[in-house]
């Protein structure tokens, strides 16, 4: 839970500056002018723009984050007259400033001499809000490491042609994260460019099970020695990979599959269906010392291994229509975990930012901002605050937007 009381009054500023302060913000309004400044003198000057102010920053932002409560093609949707258009905040700033704001915006204006990392102009916040969730909560002892729902955005979806599907570009990066499954609150980011020949480019990692070994290690780097129980999907799960953490006291349960996991090591007697036919239920055990690969029957093969769980020990899945169906308790715990995720995802994943900007390190962060937002109305709904207004997560962003914008109605939004 929360490592800090926040007060009845707290709003949804107070939770979001949590992971980005005043000072995280003020360096985004500096960097943004170094880089207007030094864009000027290479491609002329723009007399239209004036240096950005921490107020304005703040509202910036606030228009981004209005894309994910009200999911529109493009931001610039709000100074419209369509059916996008939003009259109540467009007044704040002008569509002319906020263009201007946003083409110079950045987070690091100039690279050093010593940068090789593809995200260096973003890897300073990235760091900032990691430690923001190491220092505002404490997870859980069971977390799941997985990618989150971050799909393309429905309306556009909805809206194009398949033609138009097949030229927008893929995005070069994908988002992993390490994730309190009794929570919903996202411990830890990881973000692994697609593209490039550095040590952690896919030049360098040809073979997926390899790479996603890396983004399990990099998730739980500040994990060891805290007794954590990890939940894996097929392409992280491995036997390697899960001695590996035992020995960093960390422990893992995880879904295999032929095709997608690194099954190096495992017994092949257990990958191989039986030809025997199997009753719902039934299974089969292998062990080495801790750990076990457990193979069970529910109108098809599932095979997990695990060292977090006894395989003696008896759980229950239950289906609606077929009851009760015995499992070991590894499978049991497998799945309730795996099942609050998929609800962590259909309920915030439509919360993220619809922007679509074209460079990486903007899409990141944009994301990155989505998690946080979603992280502050989970610490939100654990404090004292929330009994006193008990707003919902359109509701808290609203509000947020509303503060961000410094607009003075503190009444709760229907």
């Amino acid at each position: 839970g929360p490592t800090r009381k926040m007060p009845l009054t707290a709003s949804a500023m107070d939770f979001f500056q949590l992971f980005v302060p005043d000072n995280v913000l003020k360096n985004m309004v500096v960097q943004t002018n170094m880089y207007a400044k030094k864009y000027q003198e290479r491609f002329g000057k723009d007399d239209a723009w004036i240096d950005v102010t921490l107020t304005e920053m703040k509202a910036f932002l606030g228009y981004m984050i209005s894309t994910s409560i009200h999911h529109c093609e493009s931001v610039l949707s709000i100074w419209s007259s369509g059916f996008y258009s939003n009259k109540s905040i467009a007044l704040i700033m002008t569509q002319l400033r906020f263009e201007k704001i946003l083409k110079y915006f950045h987070i690091v204006a100039f690279r050093s001499s010593q940068t090789t990392h593809g995200l260096y102009k973003i890897q300073p916040f990235l760091d900032s809000l990691q430690n923001g969730f190491d220092s505002a909560f404490r997870p859980s002892q069971a977390q799941v490491l997985h990618e989150p729902l971050i799909d393309e955005d429905p309306i556009f979806i909805a809206t194009c042609t398949e033609r138009e599907l097949r030229k927008r570009k893929k995005r070069k990066f994908s988002l992993w994260v390490r994730q309190c499954s009794s929570t919903g609150f996202i411990c830890q980011i990881y973000v692994h460019l697609k593209e490039g020949s550095g040590a952690d480019g896919l030049d360098a990692l040809k073979n997926k099970p390899q790479l996603h070994s890396m983004v399990a290690k990099n998730l739980c780097q500040n994990a060891s020695g805290k007794n954590y129980i990890i939940f894996t999907g097929p392409s992280i799960t491995s036997l390697n990979l899960f001695e590996e953490f035992e020995k960093q006291g960390i422990y893992c349960c995880g879904l295999l599959s032929t095709r997608k996991s690194d099954c190096t090591g495992l017994p092949p007697s257990m990958l191989n269906n039986p030809e025997t036919p199997q009753s719902r239920g039934q299974y089969r055990i292998r062990m080495k010392g801790n750990m076990s690969l457990i193979c069970w029957y529910n109108k098809g093969h599932f095979r997990f291994l695990t060292n977090a769980y006894s395989p003696v020990q008896q759980g229950v899945i239950i289906k609606r229509k077929s009851g009760e169906i015995p499992c070991p308790l590894a499978v049991e715990a497998f799945a309730a975990h795996l099942s609050y995720i998929c609800k962590y995802d259909d309920k915030y994943s439509k919360y993220f930012i619809s922007h679509k900007p074209n460079k990486t390190w903007q899409q990141v962060f944009w994301f990155a901002i989505s998690i946080a937002i979603n992280n502050a109305y989970i610490l939100y709904k654990m404090s004292e605050a929330y009994h006193v207004t008990r707003y919902s997560r359109a509701q808290f962003g609203e509000r947020l937007v509303k503060e961000l914008l410094g607009l003075e109605d503190t009444s709760p939004s229907h």
